[in-house]
């Protein structure tokens, strides 16, 4: 029978291996929080309350859209897991949590022990930069669902916070000043135009050299996405940040006006900072409106914050790349762009 399932294209040893793999580099983030090992039904993970007067547990899930074909592309993969674990947390940390615990998915059409592993690789490397718990996960082989060696990746996180300490934007108020946290590329939005851009339009390849970005095509779009919880962790016990945006899918409108009371409006001054390269040749290159691109891309600032004025200065020596890009007016809950 295994045999007939092996022709079907569902390798049960390959499956075995992968795991084996995963149990291997999860060893190297132990946390006595989980009560469980990896290969379970379920993974416990005993929640840590001591330090919390009313925990609030908050969960997130996302994925990492098209930046896959760039790694099925390059057969880079291990970027991808960091990607992963790296906008999960950020997802949650806007709200004012910390991270507990990750889970991941694959699904893929046949397993590859060597690629499982290198996505895990990088899962656990974020995992443990940043004190996360891999908890557990899934890989599922789905032979005729993806193209030949081709996968998706999803990733859960659960975070917590102080009842008391949730952020949520709801006290932002006209006079304050909304401040930016540097990109460290597209991170995990914007790919399906950039391949346009770059591979449609332009026939370049991932090995094409863009000196301007220190390194190639394919390097530069793998860049991994950045995770600011080291920098703004120690911010969150001085009560003085409003509100937090992660700039993802949907750029500055679609994200910001998501922790603006009806009240009030952000406004952003593009002049404010420069745009990474990579975002001025994909908007030359492509003919792409700026408008759209500050639709589309973070255009170089991955997170921004809501501070009262007399914070501003605290929080821009606490966080040096910090920059201060916009302000809160009277207004509708919008964010109006400024060029």
């Amino acid at each position: 029978m295994a045999d007939l399932y092996k022709q079907a294209g569902v390798d049960i040893e390959a499956g075995n291996r992968a795991v084996q793999e995963i149990k291997s580099l999860v060893k190297e983030i132990q946390n006595p929080n989980v009560i469980s090992s990896i290969g379970g039904f379920g993974g416990l993970f005993e929640v840590p309350t001591g330090s919390f007067k009313r925990p609030v547990l908050v969960s997130s899930i996302d994925g990492v859209g098209t930046k896959l074909k760039l790694a099925f592309m390059t057969g880079i993969h291990h970027t991808i897991g960091s990607d992963l674990v790296n906008h999960c947390i950020n997802d949650i940390l806007v709200q004012g949590a910390i991270p507990l615990f990750f889970m991941d998915y694959i699904g893929t059409s046949g397993l590859s022990p060597e690629i499982i592993a290198g996505i895990v690789r990088g899962i656990v490397n974020s995992c443990k930069t940043y004190g996360c718990a891999l908890l557990g996960g899934e890989t599922a082989e789905m032979p005729g669902f993806y193209q030949n060696k081709e996968y998706d990746v999803a990733g859960s996180i659960v975070g917590i916070v102080d009842y008391d300490r949730i952020i949520t934007g709801r006290d932002i108020a006209p006079g304050d000043v909304i401040i930016g946290l540097p990109s460290s590329g597209l991170h995990t939005n914007g790919y399906s135009l950039a391949r346009r851009v770059f591979f449609d339009q332009l026939g370049w390849t991932p090995d094409h050299d863009l000196p301007e970005c220190g390194g190639s095509l394919g390097e530069v779009l793998l860049t991994i996405h950045r995770c600011y919880l080291n920098e703004i962790r120690p911010l969150l016990d001085q009560t003085v940040i409003k509100g937090m945006a992660h700039i993802t899918g949907g750029g500055f409108r679609g994200n910001i006006n998501r922790i603006l009371p009806d009240s009030v409006d952000a406004v952003i001054d593009t002049k404010l900072w420069e745009p990474l390269p990579i975002f001025r040749i994909i908007m030359e290159k492509g003919r792409i409106d700026r408008l759209e691109m500050y639709d589309v891309f973070n255009m170089g600032i991955g997170m921004v914050m809501v501070a009262a004025p007399q914070h501003q200065q605290n929080l821009l020596a606490a966080i040096p790349e910090a920059r201060r890009i916009g302000r809160i007016v009277p207004g509708s809950g919008k964010v109006q762009l400024e060029f």
